[in-house]
């Protein structure tokens, strides 16, 4: 029999253990456009029941424990495989309600739940993904109930299907077996069971992984691991474009040790990265500048740490006396919308948006996340618009949590998400503005140019880390070595329907110049009779995001 205290710990180690191990699931994803990536997800999710779990004493039943793990993973939930897990877990939490502890026939029928929760969530469940290996895993943990009572016996023999069966996923899937790869999200469900078995099976809870991976990449990694420390006033940071007779940059780091601590220098073949916290920005620029010239976008930032901390210290106080308050209705319809990048949260909060929950590719916000978006918009019946395929579940787990009248419109992408604002009535009802917005949403085409976040394949041409790609409704187009001929060529594609506007909504790494360039090429282009706009979204991972209506 396990008891409640023997599961805390199980799930903790589970949370670590695929923590340590998230970049390896991550990377069997074979679709190279950068996302939120399983793994991460997954991880994410479990992860944010540690903190609770590890509040709970010995003497907790496994019904309380297994609540609180699978209210926690409900409300973390991340990603289309995180929410998979929350659901699992929940219907695991419903089997072992009531029950002090819990063995292996209990067990066998709180996986069976889980699995059916899990199911029935999925609108088109696809065979060889996560799915698959929780339900042979049930259906094995169901068998071997019924032959013995011995708990190591019963977990062990799970862990054996789950990962017979996630070996068949290479063979389920085309593009699993083309890419020569099992299911990621069936991969993480198997390294969690693996890690909860080692548990039952009286080993110790695992240890956090210090291993770190630096590259090039990594910046952004690098700058957050100094958030807290403010030993010096300003965090600084900025971007060059190396000088033709560049100096070493490890120059430029040994100068900014010397004024400030927290010093990341990233030196790319033409770029130079750096953050620093210091007292004297300005020298630290001017240093900057004898190695190159600092390029448009993004522009060098400054900001006064102290002052940043005060503020959050505020924020946090008063949240902890007063607590989060929902919104009390003041209007009949309201909208909540998920999106990154200034330009698309300003436009949609131009269109009506109450409150813009920032996410998208690569941040999948939490269930928790969006209901709170729902709590604080102050109407009585509240359209949200994910935006994203990987949000949806998310959004709609969400409003199981409230009740508040919410309709989750499946918007997939930010063109969609727009037009379905835009033909909202507001002088119509929720089942009329409903089926107005979803047709209104459904007549858009998107056409996305990102970069190959991982080398793939695609229609039997290798794919290169970086090359860039050309996405049509969701679906790789083609590639390209170039940006602009990229959009070119998509735009083409777009409009050979019957198309009245293509709106180029461009990104974070696109200047204004370069855009209105490639506006002005792709109207000379087209057919007359297609206007073609320029909006400045400043979105992260999409260089353009292309709406064809």
């Amino acid at each position: 029999m396990i008891n409640g205290a023997l599961f805390r710990d199980a799930v903790i180690s589970a949370a670590i253990t695929i923590d340590n191990r998230k970049r390896e699931i991550d990377e069997l994803n074979v679709y190279p456009v950068p996302d939120g990536d399983t793994g991460t997800n997954m991880s994410m999710t479990i992860g944010n029941s540690v903190s609770e779990l590890k509040r709970l004493e010995n003497n907790v039943t496994i019904s309380e424990a297994a609540s609180v793990a699978a209210s926690a993973f409900l409300r973390g939930a991340r990603g289309n495989s995180g929410v998979i897990l929350s659901l699992i877990f929940r219907g695991i939490s419903k089997g072992l309600s009531g029950c002090t502890e819990a063995g292996n026939a209990e067990f066998a029928e709180a996986l069976q739940l889980g699995v059916e929760s899990a199911y029935k969530a999925v609108m088109k469940p696809v065979e060889g993904t996560i799915l698959t290996v929780a339900r042979v895993s049930a259906e094995k943990a169901r068998e071997i109930s019924l032959s013995t009572n011995e708990d190591v016996i019963f977990w062990t023999e799970i862990c054996n299907e789950a990962e017979n069966i996630l070996e068949k996923t290479t063979e389920m899937l085309p593009q699993l077996k083309k890419a020569g790869v099992v299911d990621a999200g069936g991969k993480g469900l198997a390294i969690i069971l693996k890690a909860m078995t080692d548990v039952f099976a009286g080993g110790k809870i695992a240890e956090p992984s210090e291993t770190v991976q630096e590259n090039n990449d990594s910046f952004r990694t690098a700058v957050s691991e100094y958030d807290d420390e403010i030993n010096y006033t300003y965090c600084t940071e900025f971007m060059l474009e190396k000088n033709e007779n560049c100096p070493d940059p490890f120059m430029l780091r040994a100068y900014l040790e010397t004024i400030g601590d927290c010093v990341v220098v990233v030196d790319d073949e033409k770029i130079i990265k750096v953050h620093v916290h210091t007292d004297n920005p300005g020298s630290a620029i001017q240093k900057g500048l004898e190695f190159g010239y600092f390029i448009n976008n993004p522009r060098p930032k400054i900001e006064n740490m102290r002052i940043q901390h005060e503020n959050k210290v505020k924020e946090v106080k008063t949240a902890e006396k007063e607590g989060f308050t929902p919104a009390k209705p003041e209007k009949q319809f309201g909208f909540v919308a998920v999106a990154a990048g200034h330009g698309i949260e300003a436009m949609f909060r131009d269109l009506g948006a109450d409150v813009v929950v920032r996410g998208g590719q690569t941040m999948n916000p939490s269930t928790d996340d969006i209901l709170r978006a729902i709590l604080s918009t102050p109407a009585e019946i509240i359209f949200v618009l994910p935006n994203n395929k990987n949000i949806i579940m998310a959004a709609e787990q969400a409003v199981k949590l409230t009740d508040r009248s919410v309709c989750v419109l499946q918007t997939r992408t930010i063109p969609q998400g727009i037009s379905a604002m835009l033909a909202f009535d507001e002088s119509e009802g929720l089942a009329e503005n409903r089926l107005n917005m979803t047709k209104a949403f459904e007549r858009v085409s998107t056409g996305l140019v990102t970069f190959a976040a991982r080398d793939s394949e695609f229609e039997g041409h290798p794919i290169k880390e970086g090359e860039i790609l050309a996405l049509d409704d969701g679906k790789l187009a083609f590639t390209e070595k170039d940006v602009n001929k990229a959009v070119l060529k998509l735009c083409k594609k777009l409009a050979k329907g019957d198309v009245s506007y293509i709106t180029l909504i461009y990104g974070a790494d696109v200047t204004e110049e370069n855009a209105e360039q490639t506006r002005q090429l792709i109207q000379s282009k087209i057919s007359d009779k297609t206007e073609v706009m320029l909006v400045n979204g400043g979105q992260p991972v999409y260089y353009y995001i292309i709406s064809a209506e």
